[in-house]
Protein backbone atom coordinates (compact mmCIF):
# COMPACT_ATOMS: atom_id res chain seq x y z
CA UNK A 1 0.00 0.00 0.00
CA UNK A 2 1.28 3.66 -0.66
CA UNK A 3 2.28 5.95 1.56
CA UNK A 4 2.61 9.59 1.43
CA UNK A 5 3.93 12.79 3.28
CA UNK A 6 1.10 14.65 5.52
CA UNK A 7 3.64 17.65 4.74
CA UNK A 8 3.29 16.60 0.96
CA UNK A 9 -0.71 16.75 0.91
CA UNK A 10 -0.96 19.59 2.99
CA UNK A 11 1.26 22.25 1.01
CA UNK A 12 -1.34 21.21 -1.68
CA UNK A 13 -4.49 21.69 0.41
CA UNK A 14 -3.44 25.31 1.26
CA UNK A 15 -2.96 25.75 -2.39
CA UNK A 16 -5.64 24.56 -3.49
CA UNK A 17 -7.93 26.16 -1.00
CA UNK A 18 -6.11 29.69 -1.84
CA UNK A 19 -6.35 29.23 -5.44
CA UNK A 20 -10.10 28.62 -4.36
CA UNK A 21 -10.54 31.79 -2.68
CA UNK A 22 -9.07 33.56 -5.29
CA UNK A 23 -11.70 32.48 -7.75
CA UNK A 24 -14.63 33.00 -5.31
CA UNK A 25 -13.80 36.66 -5.39
CA UNK A 26 -12.95 36.52 -8.96
CA UNK A 27 -16.56 35.53 -9.77
CA UNK A 28 -17.72 38.16 -7.22
CA UNK A 29 -15.72 40.84 -9.15
CA UNK A 30 -17.65 38.82 -12.51
CA UNK A 31 -20.52 38.98 -11.31
CA UNK A 32 -20.26 42.83 -10.44
CA UNK A 33 -19.60 43.53 -13.83
CA UNK A 34 -23.04 41.61 -14.59
CA UNK A 35 -24.90 43.96 -12.30
CA UNK A 36 -23.22 47.15 -14.35
CA UNK A 37 -24.28 45.64 -18.13
CA UNK A 38 -27.19 44.33 -16.69
CA UNK A 39 -27.88 48.11 -15.62
CA UNK A 40 -27.02 49.79 -18.95
CA UNK A 41 -28.86 46.97 -21.32
CA UNK A 42 -32.59 46.17 -20.98
CA UNK A 43 -33.20 44.11 -24.06
CA UNK A 44 -34.46 40.58 -24.13
CA UNK A 45 -31.26 38.97 -25.59
CA UNK A 46 -28.88 40.84 -22.90
CA UNK A 47 -31.28 39.51 -20.36
CA UNK A 48 -30.99 35.90 -21.38
CA UNK A 49 -27.47 36.33 -21.08
CA UNK A 50 -27.64 38.49 -17.51
CA UNK A 51 -29.78 35.12 -16.11
CA UNK A 52 -27.58 32.66 -17.64
CA UNK A 53 -24.19 34.27 -15.88
CA UNK A 54 -25.79 35.09 -12.65
CA UNK A 55 -26.61 31.41 -13.09
CA UNK A 56 -23.38 30.10 -13.80
CA UNK A 57 -21.83 32.76 -11.17
CA UNK A 58 -23.98 31.04 -8.27
CA UNK A 59 -23.45 27.43 -9.36
CA UNK A 60 -19.51 28.03 -9.32
CA UNK A 61 -19.51 29.76 -6.21
CA UNK A 62 -21.28 27.04 -4.66
CA UNK A 63 -19.30 24.63 -6.52
CA UNK A 64 -16.49 26.43 -4.65
CA UNK A 65 -17.54 26.23 -1.33
CA UNK A 66 -18.26 22.56 -1.26
CA UNK A 67 -15.11 21.81 -3.01
CA UNK A 68 -12.72 23.52 -0.46
CA UNK A 69 -15.40 22.20 2.18
CA UNK A 70 -14.52 18.47 1.10
CA UNK A 71 -10.90 19.63 0.88
CA UNK A 72 -10.77 20.68 5.45
CA UNK A 73 -12.89 17.51 5.65
CA UNK A 74 -9.91 15.42 4.14
CA UNK A 75 -7.31 17.52 5.98
CA UNK A 76 -9.11 16.82 9.37
CA UNK A 77 -8.53 13.28 8.22
CA UNK A 78 -5.93 13.14 6.99
CA UNK A 79 -4.00 14.77 10.46
CA UNK A 80 -5.66 12.12 12.52
CA UNK A 81 -4.31 9.29 10.49
CA UNK A 82 -1.19 11.03 10.21
CA UNK A 83 -1.06 11.74 13.88
CA UNK A 84 -1.59 8.13 14.59
CA UNK A 85 0.82 6.22 11.94
CA UNK A 86 3.72 8.69 12.03
CA UNK A 87 3.20 11.65 9.74
CA UNK A 88 2.41 9.28 6.53
CA UNK A 89 -1.15 8.62 5.55
CA UNK A 90 -2.44 5.43 3.16
CA UNK A 91 -5.17 3.76 1.29
CA UNK A 92 -8.24 5.09 1.00
CA UNK A 93 -7.62 8.78 2.72
CA UNK A 94 -4.69 8.84 -0.04
CA UNK A 95 -7.15 8.05 -2.86
CA UNK A 96 -9.56 10.39 -1.55
CA UNK A 97 -6.79 13.01 -2.11
CA UNK A 98 -6.42 12.08 -5.24
CA UNK A 99 -9.97 12.68 -6.24
CA UNK A 100 -9.90 16.03 -4.75
CA UNK A 101 -6.91 16.69 -6.96
CA UNK A 102 -9.32 15.83 -10.37
CA UNK A 103 -12.13 17.98 -8.52
CA UNK A 104 -9.95 20.43 -8.09
CA UNK A 105 -8.64 20.86 -11.55
CA UNK A 106 -11.58 20.39 -13.09
CA UNK A 107 -12.97 23.30 -10.81
CA UNK A 108 -9.96 25.67 -11.94
CA UNK A 109 -10.65 24.90 -15.61
CA UNK A 110 -14.63 25.50 -15.54
CA UNK A 111 -13.63 29.01 -13.52
CA UNK A 112 -11.30 29.77 -16.23
CA UNK A 113 -13.60 28.92 -19.26
CA UNK A 114 -16.53 30.63 -17.41
CA UNK A 115 -14.60 33.54 -17.32
CA UNK A 116 -13.29 33.57 -20.50
CA UNK A 117 -16.98 32.94 -22.08
CA UNK A 118 -18.17 35.66 -20.04
CA UNK A 119 -15.41 38.42 -20.87
CA UNK A 120 -16.76 37.87 -24.44
CA UNK A 121 -20.28 38.32 -23.41
CA UNK A 122 -19.02 41.72 -21.99
CA UNK A 123 -17.06 43.10 -24.51
CA UNK A 124 -20.36 42.83 -26.80
CA UNK A 125 -22.75 44.14 -24.31
CA UNK A 126 -20.35 46.93 -22.67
Amino acid sequence: MQKISIKHVTNEHNDWLRALDFYKQEIKTLKDRLTEIAGKNTGADAAKGVEHYENQFSIQRNNIDELAHRIRENVKDLSRQAEAKGGYVDGELSDQHHNLRDAYITEEKTVNELRHEFNRFAIEWM
